[in-house]
């Protein structure tokens, strides 16, 4: 029998809510924290409100199968969502519904196929080496804003067959703004309109302009070349001449390219980031990686090829991914009412699948605080349910470029670790942090070491 109560679940306090959105700097709200308390707390399903918003937490693989695989037809991207990306994202692949999303994905789809990994392996490779050759041993480098610039280059070859302008340190202060208001805004009870000049729309207004000329450059860059070309730029390209046919509008090309560059850069340069601190912390983790590198590679950089010579590399970054994943929840919004673990959930509710809580869960992992890759050796998809391990979703929504980025962080990882160790610089207290995606909270000042 569906049970029409509401779940059990924690009591938000309005009022202090609404003065922790006003005074963010006296009040700090722990979202990562407050989630893994309420599955552990819980258990599989809980209720809060959030504002007028029924917020269902949910933290179990079948439940997350029966939302994203088994039902998907009866849920959609959520509007709270739609309201938090719509600046940047717009009608773009992250937040579009129906058959708006089912065009955009075929067309882009061919652009990720594995037959195009091996072409952007060796662009990947040889952005590496060219931080790598800025490296001087003993020096202390951000590491996080590194691997942030590093993979938003790697985009931007991959994809769209151009290298950013010169100018990398605002382009990416621009996309940081831009998460940041998206973060507000998903977290918000009371909805700041856009067009009130605080600090934070400000920010936010002159990041878009920023990246909106970036963008134009980069589309006016391409009709404007006479060189052939098979990126996914020419692609989104060639799809706008056919406007009147049906094809792209100029504004859907904006939006699909901004999300790419945002989304397609910032997940895996956080994984990487939290990848680096991990192995800082766990030497003999870190040991097992250079002993596999040198024996595989002896000192050369990798290739696409040696990827499946490189499992224990592979682990880490799963490993990684599982502690630190670089979406914390999925959303869902039901479009009718349906029943979830027993119980009626109304249409308009908003479903969170939490895979920071998830991925931690001790009915799944076996003490699930530790660092241990060896959680992925081979079988491990037999050993873990399947949708206990949801870094990059599930269903036909998952990330289109779930394989690029496995790739990207691999060969970032192997090309890095065979030449340097990184080692945390003392006194720095690293804390994850959720602002869409899961970061750290500071600064990782790491110093580099070369290795004999």
């Amino acid at each position: 029998m569906t049970r029409t109560e509401y779940p059990d679940g924690p009591r938000i306090n309005f009022p202090l809510a609404i003065l922790a959105q006003m005074l963010p700097g006296v009040f700090r709200f722990d979202s990562l924290a407050f989630t893994l308390n309420v599955s552990r707390e819980y258990g599989d399903i809980a209720h809060y409100r959030f504002g007028p918003l029924h917020v269902y937490h949910l933290c179990h693989p079948d439940l997350a199968r029966q939302i994203l695989v088994e039902q998907s037809e009866k849920y959609r991207k959520p509007e709270l969502l739609k309201h938090a990306f719509g600046p940047f994202a717009g009608e773009g692949l992250l937040v579009s519904e129906g058959a708006v999303w089912k065009r955009q994905r075929k067309l882009m789809q061919p652009a990720f196929h594995h037959r195009q990994l091996a072409a952007y392996s060796q662009v990947m490779v040889t952005q590496v080496l060219q931080l790598l050759d800025s490296f001087a041993d003993g020096q202390v480098r951000e590491i996080s804003g590194e691997m942030a610039e590093l993979t938003l280059n790697i985009v931007a070859q991959c994809l769209f067959g151009e290298e950013l302008p010169s100018e990398l340190p605002e382009i990416r202060g621009a996309m940081v703004a831009m998460l940041a208001a998206a973060s507000r805004r998903v977290n918000s009870i009371l909805r700041m309109p856009r067009w009130v000049p605080n600090a934070g729309n400000i920010r936010e207004m002159r990041a878009l302009a920023k990246m909106d000329e970036v963008v134009r450059v980069l589309i006016e860059t391409r009709r404007n070349s006479e060189k052939q070309r098979e990126d996914l730029l020419s692609v989104l390209v060639a799809a706008t001449a056919g406007e009147n046919g049906g094809g792209m509008s100029d504004k859907q090309l904006r939006d699909e390219m901004l999300t790419l560059l945002l989304a397609g850069h910032e997940t895996t340069a956080n994984a990487l980031t939290w990848t680096w601190f991990l192995l800082s912390q766990h030497p003999e983790v870190e040991a097992k990686l250079h002993e596999e590198l040198d024996r595989e590679l002896g000192g050369r950089a990798p290739e696409v090829a040696d990827l499946a010579k490189l499992p224990y590399t592979e682990m880490v970054i799963r490993e990684s991914m599982r502690l630190y994943p670089p979406a914390p929840a999925v959303a869902r919004e039901p479009i009718e009412d349906v029943t979830i673990a027993g119980y009626l959930v109304r249409a308009g509710s908003l479903l969170s699948i939490n895979t920071y809580a998830l991925q931690r869960d001790t009915r799944f992992y076996a003490d699930p605080e530790r660092f241990d890759p060896e959680r992925f050796s081979a079988g491990w998809e037999e050993r873990i349910p399947r949708y206990a391990y949801l870094p990059f979703g599930g269903g036909p929504r998952v990330c289109i470029g779930n394989a690029f980025a496995m790739m990207e962080a691999r060969l970032i990882l192997a090309t890095v670790a065979e030449r340097y160790k990184l080692a945390l610089e003392p006194d720095q207290k690293v804390e994850p942090m959720q602002v869409i995606t899961v970061k750290p909270r500071g600064p990782v000042r790491m110093r580099v070491e070369q290795r004999a």
